[in-house]
């Protein structure tokens, strides 16, 4: 029998019962239950495979239509604590419970025994990143009484059937597993079970001449008819590929989607009828590797793989200042993108062991574990003010993630009175000494009044259409905590992009309030100047620090019109 520590599987099939719609099925399992097992560090991976060997005919309990398969360095996991809370309330929501009293669903776990894989193999996920999708070919066996049966399979893979396998055009993987000590000691079943998984390339040789050749020599005859008592044979194809970000829009847009917001904890999904614009909505979060949690919206394109822009703050905000933006631009773009934004680190108090101090390259690290969670290979980011210089520097230091970058308000370093002036800044709040409902330390009135002040113009405090506009990202402000706010503005104590910015090839813009101080001098000499010839530096009239909040139909019209040409 296997060890606790043997790799393996956990191999799930399903089937919605009558009654259920598709998009409420595929919301839950893709924007609630996959996500909530890939943010474990011990599952490795998760794919979600659709049967293609149903032909016209539904899905049926014993044939069903779904399957999806966790890998997981060590199945012991599947009874520890961080897995087992998942299945039972307060974690696991009310909304699973119920959708899982109306699927058929086997679960079963199973040891790996043996691989092999084609010399050219890619890693599963970076296959569907690419745009490629993946045939899997999963065939089961139980076994006739008798010693040395279990052996005798064995020795056939080993010694021939893969072998003659590897010959099929098309063939990238084949995985051994047996029934996981964990189903064994669980009395769940009576009889063990070998699974064998062949993975092939869309187009393959699955039914051709090398393919027959493998199934149907004398040994493999002697196989069926001596060792083998069942056997049972499914075809599927790749469907999604599981990530620890909620992402599936697609399934909101349905008028079968839920009727109402789905929320448990930080997690929203809002289906498209329910929201004012009708476009679907997801809340969620993202833990970077140092345990700070990310909080985003995705919303716009329901297509599975639209073009990105990701929005980055600008400090002691949230991301609700991209609001009437993101509206302009997917009206303007007719929406054919789609939109992340985040709170950057410090809006919220940090962990304690999170990375310190603080830095521009902290930060352009998170927008990568933001990609890389929601499986996007590549985005185009605006940034403004720090969220600018994060911006800036992930364009410049990761032009393989990044098509194309605007940066905001902001500078490509940090001038020598910058530590003196924000260290000043969190003094003032410490002084004030406010407190969020819970107690919690928070920024306070009166630097909100302060930096707000000092970040919109003159004319936008007169115009009463504005009003309100600026009380929202006042009260960002003043609701800041105060300890992520005093982590978060090291970030802006010293930092140097300059450097980099000489032999930078890729497609960079720039884009300053008119009335944001000596930033519109400062960005054209030491940024547009230094990037390149014909850079362009677009001076916004009537804005401030935040053109975004004051201009942002100007604002979504330029960037809608730089992405695209």
């Amino acid at each position: 029998m296997a060890s606790k520590s043997t790799p393996g599987i956990l191999y799930v099939t399903m089937q919605p019962k009558e009654g259920l719609p598709d998009a409420q099925f595929h919301d839950w399992y893709q924007n609630e239950h996959g996500p909530n097992r890939l943010r474990l560090p011990f599952c490795n991976n998760g794919f979600r495979y659709r049967a293609t060997d149903l032909e016209s005919q539904p899905g049926t309990k014993d044939k069903p239509e779904w399957m999806a398969i966790y890998d997981f360095d060590e199945l012991e996991w599947l009874t520890r604590e961080p897995y087992t809370k998942l299945r039972s309330a307060p974690v696991q929501s009310q909304r699973e419970r119920d959708t899982m009293k109306q699927i058929f669903v086997d679960r079963r776990s199973y040891d790996l025994q043996n691989e092999w894989k084609s010399d050219d193999f890619k890693d599963l996920q970076k296959v569907e990143s690419e745009g490629e999708k993946n045939v899997l070919v999963a065939v089961s066996f139980t076994l006739q009484d008798g010693e040395g049966k279990e052996e005798e399979l064995s020795k056939w893979y080993e010694d021939e059937h893969v072998a003659l396998l590897q010959q099929v055009p098309g063939w990238r993987r084949t995985r051994r597993f047996v029934t996981s000590y964990l189903d064994l000691e669980s009395g769940h079943k009576t009889e063990k079970e070998f699974v064998a998984l062949h993975e092939y390339a869309p187009q393959n040789g699955l039914g051709g001449p090398e393919f027959r050749k493998a199934l149907s020599t004398e040994w493999a005859g002697r196989i069926m008819k001596d060792v083998v008592k069942g056997r049972n044979r499914r075809v599927y194809d790749l469907y999604y590929t599981f990530g620890p970000a909620s992402r599936d829009l697609k399934s909101l847009t349905s008028a079968d989607a839920l009727s109402t917001e789905f929320v448990q904890g930080l997690t929203k999904t809002h289906p498209a009828h329910k929201t004012p614009e009708k476009r679907p909505v997801i809340e969620s979060f993202v833990t970077t590797p140092d345990g700070v949690q990310l909080p985003y919206r995705l919303e716009g394109s329901d297509d599975p793989n639209p073009p990105l822009l990701v929005l980055s703050n600008s400090i002691l905000v949230d991301y609700g200042i991209w609001d009437d933006f993101v509206s302009h631009f997917l009206q303007i773009t007719n929406s054919q993108y789609r939109i992340l934004r985040y709170n950057t680190r410090g809006r919220n108090a940090l962990p304690p062991n999170s990375t310190a101090p603080v830095t521009i390259d902290t930060l352009t690290k998170d927008v990568i574990t933001l990609l890389d969670a929601l499986r996007v290979k590549k985005a185009s980011i605006v940034g403004v003010s720090l969220g600018g210089a994060t911006a800036l520097n992930i364009g410049l230091s990761h032009p393989n993630r990044i098509e194309a970058f605007v940066g905001c308000d902001t500078n490509a370093f940090a001038p020598a009175s910058n530590a003196s002036a924000w260290t000043e800044r969190v003094k003032v709040c410490e002084k004030e000494g406010a407190k969020s409902s819970s107690g919690e330390p928070i920024v306070g009135e009166e630097l909100a009044e302060v930096t707000v002040r000092r970040w919109f113009v003159k004319e936008s405090y007169d115009d009463a259409t504005l009003a309100e506009k600026i009380e929202k990202v006042k009260g960002f402000v003043k609701s800041n905590s105060l300890p992520g706010f005093r982590d978060s503005a090291t970030a802006l104590h010293q930092y140097d992009i300059r450097e980099k910015m000489g032999s930078y090839k890729g497609k960079g813009v720039f884009l300053v309030g008119a009335g944001d101080g000596v930033l519109p001098k400062t960005m054209k000499e030491n940024m547009a100047d230094k990037l390149g010839s014909g850079v362009e530096l677009k001076v916004v009239e009537g804005a401030g620090h935040l053109p975004m909040v004051e201009k942002p139909e100007e604002v979504a019209r330029f960037v809608a019109h730089f992405l695209k040409g």
